[in-house]
């Protein structure tokens, strides 16, 4: 802005009435009472005092305000430079974390290129549609898939969330043949403070079960398993994933309890234990459990590197594929499904508590820059792109739009912006609550065996 001659009033961080600020060389320095991204207060290209506020005047000595000269008026390139500049800029920082994880590696498993499936509840859409344990998936809805999980477009979960027909169609290879399955997808059932649930299939892929955690006095506790042990079987048959293992206890609830023979990895060596799952003391209303907290999942994990064009471009399609499914008249994905800065802060907080978790972190910075680049380049006012596009109006109509006008627009904008990153914070904060207090309520206590 200042190569371009403009005047800066304000640089701030937040949004609202400033709650610190100070002025420096002519520019007052802020930070903002409402958290939700920042700005630069640039009289010269379209007037937002209702939500930057008016910068600090410089007053004489007796606390009157100076009479100032009016701005000169700038050019629709000038406007379009300066505007362009944060989105770049983004774009830059997206580069620079590009080059760093080429540098030094991003985390990466088997999951991130395998498409089997390794659990199907048994209730769900995907078993009674005829989708099983071990089926590889080579498409859904003809679009080729080649990992599981998000945040490639080229996924499994993907797909599935995104797919727009009553029924999906998938393309599995099992035992050497090709075949189509088709599956009505599930959504389930909401409260009015969460968030409206996706479309699933109940699916899973492959996964070691790799035991993390076992609760003391528990049947696998008094079985002498124990943390790094990989429960490769249950009665014979192959445990894909470890959700397998949770289905099973739930199938004790309403069922006679029946021992199970476990076929445990350790060090190299395979053995088996028959254990029989019981009802713990604590929680009174929990069914039998053999008494595993959590599973470590895959331990095969190794760096890949990347490059930093390959980074670039698979972000942005992410941010291309999520844009498009969010206008689909026939999508059930909604804005409602964005995330906003509270949940920029949980992804970054789950990261770093993970292995190479700081790995993670650089990566994950590579899509958040490209998606705010992208997002601000959207031809809304307040928005640079909106800027953009409101200066392209002045070269088409060959005046200046009405100061009124862009006032208006400009602060209507604003606070619908605003509400909409309130409405976003709500969910993401709600969800983050749930999570920690799912967490912490689950304690499984067993009577000490005697």
């Amino acid at each position: 802005a200042r190569w371009r001659g403009l005047k800066v009033e304000r640089f701030a961080i937040w949004f609202g009435k400033p709650i610190w600020k100070r002025k420096i060389g002519g520019v007052e320095y802020a930070m903002g009472s409402i958290p939700f991204g920042g700005y630069v207060s640039l009289p010269q290209m379209a007037p937002m005092d209702m939500i930057e506020g008016k910068a600090e005047t410089d007053g004489n000595l007796n606390g009157a305000e100076k009479e100032e000269a009016p701005l000169p008026p700038i050019t629709p390139l000038d406007k379009i430079i300066v505007a362009f500049a944060g989105p770049l800029f983004s774009f830059g920082l997206a580069v620079l974390f590009a080059m760093v994880v080429w540098t030094v590696g991003k985390p990466a498993t088997s999951l991130d290129t395998n498409t089997t499936i390794g659990w199907v509840d048994s209730s769900g859409p995907g078993w009674k549609a005829g989708l099983r344990p071990g089926d590889k998936i080579l498409e859904v809805d003809s679009h080729v898939v080649t990992q599981f999980a998000p945040p490639s477009p080229d996924s499994v979960t993907w797909r599935i969330i995104s797919s727009e027909g009553t029924n999906i169609a998938f393309k599995i290879l099992r035992e050497g043949k090709e075949q189509m399955i088709y599956v009505t997808p599930f959504k389930r059932a909401t409260k009015w403070y969460e968030r409206k649930a996706m479309r699933q299939v109940l699916i899973a892929p492959v996964q070691k079960a790799i035991v993390l955690d076992v609760a003391t006095n528990s049947p696998v506790f008094a079985a002498g398993i124990t943390r790094g042990d990989e429960i490769v079987a249950l009665n014979g048959e192959n445990l894909l994933y470890s959700e397998t293992l949770a289905q099973m206890e739930y199938s004790f609830t309403n069922g006679p309890v029946k021992p199970v023979v476990f076929t445990v990895k350790r060090n190299g060596t395979t053995f088996d234990k028959t254990i029989l799952a019981e009802k713990p003391v604590k929680p009174a209303d929990y069914g039998p459990s053999f008494g595993i907290l959590s599973f470590l999942g895959s331990t095969n994990e190794a760096l890949d590197y990347p490059h930093p064009l390959d980074q670039i471009r698979d972000s942005a399609m992410q941010i291309v594929s999520t844009i498009s499914v969010l206008f689909s008249r026939k999508s059930d994905v909604g804005v409602q499904q964005l995330g906003g800065a509270v949940m920029i802060i949980r992804v970054y907080s789950n990261l770093l508590d993970s292995d190479n978790g700081w790995r993670q972190v650089l990566w994950f910075s590579v899509v958040l820059n490209v998606n705010l680049a992208l997002l601000n380049l959207l031809p809304l006012p307040v928005l640079d792109g909106g800027h953009i596009t409101l200066a392209l109006v002045e070269v088409l109509l060959r005046r200046k739009v009405s100061a009124r006008f862009l006032n208006v627009i400009q602060n209507a904008c604003a606070i619908l912006l605003i509400t909409f990153m309130v409405f976003i914070a709500f969910y993401d904060t709600g969800d983050w609550v749930r999570s920690a207090m799912k967490d912490r309520g689950g304690v499984i206590e067993f009577a000490p065996k005697h």
